[in-house]
């Protein structure tokens, strides 16, 4: 390998998967191969929804160990979930999983106090019951004296140093994105602690190196650093959206749909409140101004409910089937808890009076419809409420294997969709470790560098906009 040529290993963790990726990055070459991938399998315990946090661990080790010599190691994950150390720094249970029920009901408590409005003004960040100020509300912390995010966790029990990454730390809630720093008034109002937290961090700082244990278990010649990325898996995508100029929106797809735009201040608004858009903070002083939407997760159960039939198969089925002959709110929180999906669908069809889909492709696509439905409205509400219009579509992620997903989200849109790169998160990782060693000079850069190398398709808008409007009106019951 030529010595102007590094290797970065991008721990990436999704909610049901890890991949340790290996990013080989020169001055006009980046190359990413997967070292290792590994299940990330919730356990379901009496007390409730669990991360299995120990079995990452060892999957980080195993793909470590895989990915062979690297010049530093980055991780991101997703966001709003965390463990608590004792004043040993020992963890005290497995981390909650977001989707628990612990949180049902905790909002309303919070909105007695500091009513919703306020939050968001002060916070900018959309609501969503599991978000971290919520789980702070609801948890019982005693003898928690550190609380750390999941990527910052796992990289104190590689490193034994502890640190709270800055794009990860914005989806707390506790964050104010004007000044990027916590919102002291908040967190005092609800009756959290910000001392549970370790020290802010920004994406490429030095967050240590790895512990002499870890070197013996995973074989790697020290000292090996590992550098603070943008740990939030999102933000890290986002620093991967190939994009020149600022007129895009973004797509990040996977389990979840994460839709919007790159900001350079966030947008606070009642009326984006009430939109349910979120400011979360990216590189460089950027903001990511979006919405959740629930995405494939809901074909992903309703694949594991049919007992995991080829999915290329059924996407070229649910191709066939007439578009937008029925559409459900990809948002509602009905679909957030795993199980029965397909019912759950049907359900949602039959209430608003329409025809209920019965086969698998059927109901595949009245999701595909949805989710590309619910892309439109999130790009098109984002555009007006930040002034900010856009010219194309970028849709990275996993999501972008699905190009019946991609050619519907440009229909929907009345856009060009540029699809590309899959491994956005793993990229945008690389990209930051390749930074902060000097190789990429900054965003822009990595970006017009990962134009230049990865693989990325083109899809144009088809039809006339006017059936996917009248679908959003049916849908909001117009």
């Amino acid at each position: 390998m030529s010595a102007s040529v590094k290797s970065y290993a991008a721990v990436d963790l999704g909610a049901s998967s890890g991949r340790v990726m290996v990013g080989r990055v020169g001055p006009d070459s980046l190359e990413l191969t997967e070292a290792h991938r590994f299940v990330n399998r919730p356990v379901r315990v009496p007390e409730g929804l669990r991360w299995d946090i120990l079995s990452l661990y060892g999957g980080v080790l195993d793909g470590l160990k895989a990915a062979g010599q690297v010049d530093s190691v980055g991780i991101d994950s997703w966001a709003v979930d965390y463990g608590l150390l004792d004043a040993d720094g020992a963890l005290l249970a497995n981390p909650v999983h977001y989707r628990d029920s612990r949180t049902e009901g905790v909002a309303q408590k919070v909105w007695a106090t500091v009513p919703a409005s306020e939050l968001y003004a002060a916070t900018g960040l959309q609501y969503a019951p599991f978000n971290t100020l919520y789980q702070l509300v609801a948890d019982r912390l005693t003898g928690a004296q550190r609380l750390l995010l999941i990527p910052d966790l796992l990289t104190y029990w590689l490193t034994g140093e502890q640190g709270t990454e800055l794009t990860n730390a914005s989806t707390t809630q506790l964050i104010d994105p004007r000044t990027r720093g916590w919102s002291y008034d908040i967190a005092e109002r609800v009756g959290i602690d910000l001392d549970l937290f370790a020290p802010l961090r920004q994406p490429g700082d030095p967050a240590g190196l790895l512990r002499p244990a870890v070197l013996e278990e995973t074989g790697l010649r020290g000292p090996v650093p590992v550098t603070a990325v943008g740990s939030h898996d999102t933000a890290s995508a986002v620093a991967a959206v190939p994009a020149s100029g600022e007129r895009f929106a973004y797509i990040c797809t996977g389990t979840w749909s994460l839709a919007g735009l790159e900001l350079d201040a966030p947008v606070l608004t009642e009326e984006s409140r009430a939109a349910n858009f979120t400011n979360e903070l990216g590189l460089d002083g950027t903001v990511r101004y979006l919405r959740n939407i629930m995405g494939l997760w809901l074909l992903q159960e309703c694949v594991r409910a049919w007992g995991d039939p080829d999915l290329g198969e059924l996407l070229l089925e649910a191709a066939k089937v007439p578009a937008l002959r029925s559409v459900v709110d990809a948002s509602d929180p009905v679909f957030l808890s795993p199980g029965r999906m397909p019912e759950r669908i049907a359900e949602a069809c039959r209430a608003s009076g329409q025809p209920v889909p019965v086969s698998p492709a059927e109901v595949t696509r009245c999701i595909l419809d949805s989710l590309a439905l619910a892309h439109r409205k999130a790009v098109e509400e984002a555009q007006r409420l930040a002034d900010h219009p856009v010219d194309v579509v970028h849709v990275v992620g996993g999501g972008t294997r699905n190009a019946l997903l991609c050619q519907l989200t440009a229909d929907a849109c009345g856009l060009p969709v540029v699809a590309g790169p899959t491994e956005a998160a793993a990229l945008g990782n690389v990209l930051v470790q390749a930074r902060a060693h000097g190789l990429v000079r900054d965003l822009a850069g990595g970006r017009e560098l990962l134009t230049r190398t990865q693989p990325i398709t083109r899809y144009e808008p088809q039809g006339d906009t006017a059936r996917w409007r009248a679908a959003q009106a049916r849908l909001a019951g117009a």
